[in-house]
């Protein structure tokens, strides 16, 4: 199967069906499975750093007027457009600036950075240096998590090749400007995918989020202005400036226009990396992937990983852009698409990844340390069959008293499984409660076939 046949995938049963070419965009994982894809040879064997001389030949607010006309919007879960992001940086103030590039996927279900990275790490390198130039800095900063080791050394390896080739260094391409990029491996924390709890992190403290205001635009990295992108976002740059904003606004929809990478995973036949324009909906995506596991059906799923609002399998035609899944009462968020069948107990669901977030608070605030905590004792009264139909108005209330009220946003991923459960499987909750247990079989479910802590919900948390 050509590339253009493909999703481009990690190899993990990834290939679409003849017919799908149309539906899917391989611009970032176009050749993710030839031989020694990550090399600077086979990155300019296909076209590498074109974009890049285009973008160092423009003033640098051209180069973000650029991308905020080509309506790029950020792919790490807000989806706050790119070129925006970048303007804020304040110009002429004498102080050093910075971009940090946010590698610490940690979302449960999202897994689309990392492979991103370990296949074609240049297209970041390429997007890095276009985004200095566009925010005048001189020096970049890789923050990926730590336990990724293979990623690691092939991020290092490919920063040693781009300043062997002269695209870093003291005269970056002849530019006769210098940039640094530095690869920093994180500890293994979620709360350091919030970018202020990042930088602080970075600086050498406890990954904790800021106050905000100053946002990192005016006091980020060592107190100086500071853009943190997602590692998507960045390397979609490139393509940009190589083909041209009118090719990249022709994908997607007016307001969510571009490529992105949706991450298939949970009970389908065929999950991996599959590479589209925004707007395409689940419907299209599993029936590239082959479906549901043989003899089974969609029960519900999430479109951003466990912190955004889970959909059920009326959602099946939502278009998958900002818009579009907003609309239907969820986030669009990192497009972990996990998809769970009639086997999965909603509640052990739920209470997996409720005992996730009360384990990756931080600590630093009332609402999120002590609410997560009580929202698992419910939540674990509630699965052993020894909570009350008062429970089930309790949890409501606890999570609503974190939603919005917590310091950073991983109180509010707490709270989104809990409301949107609630909301589509209440009579699941119930039945728990008067039938003093689980009503599904776990044996019937390959979710948790190997008990509670071997869940695959666990891969990237």
């Amino acid at each position: 199967m050509t590339a253009s046949d493909r999703t481009g995938g990690n190899g993990n049963g990834n290939g679409a069906g003849m017919g799908h070419e149309k539906l899917l965009s391989p611009v970032l994982s176009a050749f993710w499975d030839e031989p020694e894809s990550w090399t600077l040879e086979t990155y300019r064997r296909h076209d590498g750093y074109q974009g890049l001389r285009k973008a160092l030949a423009m003033d640098p607010d051209d180069v973000i007027a650029y991308v905020k006309e080509a309506g790029l919007r950020g792919r790490g879960g807000a989806g706050f457009p790119t070129g925006m992001k970048w303007q804020f940086i304040p110009q002429g103030d004498g102080k050093p600036h910075y971009l940090v590039v946010n590698a610490d996927e940690s979302e449960p279900g999202t897994c689309k950075d990392i492979p991103l990275l370990f296949a074609n790490p240049h297209s970041l390198i390429e997007g890095m240096v276009i985004a200095c130039h566009a925010i005048r800095s001189s020096h970049a900063f890789i923050y990926l998590r730590g336990e990724t080791v293979p990623v690691l050394r092939r991020l290092h390896e490919a920063v040693r090749e781009a300043y062997a080739a002269g695209i870093l260094g003291p005269d970056a391409l002849g530019s006769g400007k210098k940039l640094d990029i530095t690869v920093h491996a994180g500890a293994g924390a979620y709360i350091c995918g919030e970018e202020t709890a990042l930088l602080d992190s970075l600086e050498g403290r406890r990954g904790q989020p800021r106050l905000r205001p100053p946002f990192p635009a005016v006091a980020g990295l060592y107190a100086c202005p500071t853009v943190v992108n997602n590692v998507e976002s960045i390397a979609s740059v490139p393509a940009i400036f190589a083909r041209g904003k009118e090719w990249f606004r022709s994908m997607g929809s007016e307001k969510s226009p571009g490529f992105t990478l949706y991450s298939l995973s949970g009970h389908v036949a065929r999950p991996g990396q599959y590479e589209a324009p925004l707007g395409i909906t689940l419907r299209q995506l599993l029936d590239m992937s082959g479906g549901m596991r043989p003899g089974h059906r969609l029960k519900f799923w999430t479109p951003g990983g466990s912190s955004t609002p889970l959909l059920t399998d009326e959602h099946l035609d939502v278009p998958l852009d900002y818009e579009g899944v907003g609309a239907a009462g969820s986030m669009l968020g990192t497009k972990a698409l996990q998809c769970f069948d009639e086997t999965t107990c909603v509640v052990r669901a739920v209470t997996r990844w409720t005992e996730f977030y009360a384990h990756e608070s931080c600590g630093k605030c009332t609402p999120c340390r002590e609410g997560t905590y009580w929202l698992v004792q419910l939540m674990r009264d509630i699965e052993a069959g020894k909570g009350k139909m008062s429970d089930l108005d309790k949890l409501n209330d606890i999570a609503d008293n974190i939603n919005g009220k917590a310091f950073c946003a991983l109180g509010d991923g707490a709270a989104s499984p809990i409301f949107s459960s609630l909301k589509y499987f209440r009579e699941e909750y119930e039945q728990h409660i008067t039938g003093r247990g689980c009503p599904f079989d776990p044996a019937r479910s390959t979710l948790w076939a190997d008990g509670p802590t071997t869940s695959h919900l666990e891969v990237n948390a």
